[in-house]
């Protein structure tokens, strides 16, 4: 991920529209600061407030004015790009949302799964989620630069704007229905939730069907890559038996 440091850079970079995941301000900074902040939040960036110290560290001896951004590896994609990829491919959309997955090694995977299964993107959180850092980049095996990954504000109006095309949402949860019961042959996005706090309530409201995978073991729960992964080539499987 690289680093921005000080005011007139970082101020630059959002009014430029360039992919910020996040913009550090110095505790007590104020004047340009508060406008860097405000701009920042304007552009739905989230904020964080943090010790000097903190600020000093990140910016290595640059004139820092008590503020560093930081800016993705990658540039994301937009919902319509994810759409693009799927006509161009002649399929139904087949698309990943991850609620909230903050480990950028389980990221990498996913992308690098969604990759192999043929899915025509993946969509991440602004907030409380990683974003496409270099150690996603490196996890995904060069899957980064060939899957749309779409970065939005809110998860649950996004998943209202897919159903609206036509888009079923099936969330990856306990209780639901065995997952290759499930028919997934159309238009599909599959919701993965959190590490350790799993789907949201609200997410998970708008979401149309449940699919569960049996747990035989001892363990309660399987990674987030990993449940990403068996339901990906579930979908890949049904489609294939379907055009044969």
């Amino acid at each position: 991920m690289a680093k921005i440091v000080g005011r007139n850079p970082v101020t630059e970079a959002i009014r430029a529209g360039r992919a910020i995941d996040k913009v550090l301000i110095q505790e007590g900074a104020g004047g340009a600061a508060d406008r860097v902040r405000k701009l920042a939040l304007d552009n739905s960036i989230p904020v964080e407030i943090v010790p000097k110290r903190d600020i000093d560290k990140l910016a290595s001896g640059e004139n820092h004015q008590g503020i560093v951004a930081f800016a993705s590896t990658h540039e994301y994609a937009s919902i319509e790009d994810i759409f693009a990829a799927a006509d161009a491919s002649g399929e139904p959309p087949f698309i990943v949302v991850l609620d909230g997955i903050e480990d950028p090694h389980n990221l990498g995977a996913i992308l690098r799964s969604a990759e192999c299964a043929g899915a025509h993107g993946v969509i991440i959180p602004k907030r409380n989620a990683c974003g496409l850092t270099e150690t996603v980049a490196k996890s995904s095996a060069g899957a980064v630069e060939y899957v749309p990954c779409t970065k939005v504000t809110n998860i649950a109006r996004t998943l209202d704007d897919l159903k609206e095309r036509g888009v079923w949402i099936y969330a990856c949860d306990m209780d639901g229905e065995t997952y290759y019961k499930q028919d997934m042959k159309g238009p599909c996005a599959i919701v993965i939730g959190a590490e350790g706090n799993g789907i949201s309530r609200l997410v998970k409201e708008k979401c149309d069907f449940t699919v569960s995978m049996p747990l035989m073991g001892k363990i309660q729960s399987l990674n987030a890559s990993n449940a990403a992964c068996v339901l990906m080539y579930e979908i890949r499987r049904q489609r294939q038996i379907a055009e044969e």
